[in-house]
């Protein structure tokens, strides 16, 4: 079920900095507290193989994302103690050596199950037992959120996890959705920073259509 348009829930998730500082982060809060745009990437384990890619991939933007007033964010399952290692880790090993941005750590799964991003198969009751059996490898999906800076999303996606991604692509939608915010247009497919933009009117889309 999609949750463009609606509030991202407000929880606080066990995080880590840089440094080592054990945190407790609410994305909702982040955004509206320091009226910023926040990109929220859930990835789904540490010490992985894509998961270091895109770590780097969006440290190495965050400059660009920052001048954007966007603050990044990371988050997996995985405790603080492994986020940890893993930020102590060389990159030519593999690591994530200088990441800078926070790492959620959501060993309870709180937020991502009410996201709904866990990689479950199906979940089945033991009367034996009496718990839950879950098939699947309960680790999250790579999913996005853009969350504006009233605590609204505005923008997901989730991506199988052999999937990278394209990390120009969440730059060009935080480039769109401001666009709409200062400019009260809308962008058309493919739109980039300093091209034409529409009207939400007819007229607008048939001169966009005609001169593209």
């Amino acid at each position: 079920m999609s949750l463009v348009g609606k509030k991202f829930p407000s929880i606080a998730v066990d995080a880590i900095s840089e440094m080592g500082d054990n945190l407790k982060i609410n994305i909702f809060e982040e955004a509206v507290n320091n009226n910023k745009k926040v990109l929220l990437f859930w990835y789904p384990k540490d010490f992985t193989f894509v998961c270091p890619t895109e770590l780097h991939a969006f440290q190495a933007a965050l400059p660009e994302f920052e001048k954007r007033n966007t603050i990044v964010i990371g988050a997996s399952c995985d405790t603080n103690e492994v986020h940890f290692a893993w930020l102590n880790t060389a990159k030519n090993n593999g690591g994530i050596e200088g990441v800078t941005y926070p790492l959620l750590a959501d060993t309870n799964r709180n937020l991502s199950n009410i996201l709904g991003i866990l990689d479950i198969d199906s979940t089945e009751y033991s009367e034996e037992t009496d718990s839950v059996i879950v098939e699947g490898s309960n680790v999250t999906f790579r999913a996005t959120y853009l969350i504006d800076e009233t605590g609204k999303i505005f923008h997901e996606s989730v991506n199988d996890m052999p999937l990278g991604r394209n990390v120009n692509e969440y730059l060009r939608m935080v480039d769109a959705y401001t666009h709409i915010q200062v400019k009260g247009e809308v962008c058309p497919a493919n739109w980039e920073a300093g091209k034409e933009a529409m009207s939400a009117d007819r007229n607008s889309t048939a001169a966009y259509l005609s001169a593209n």
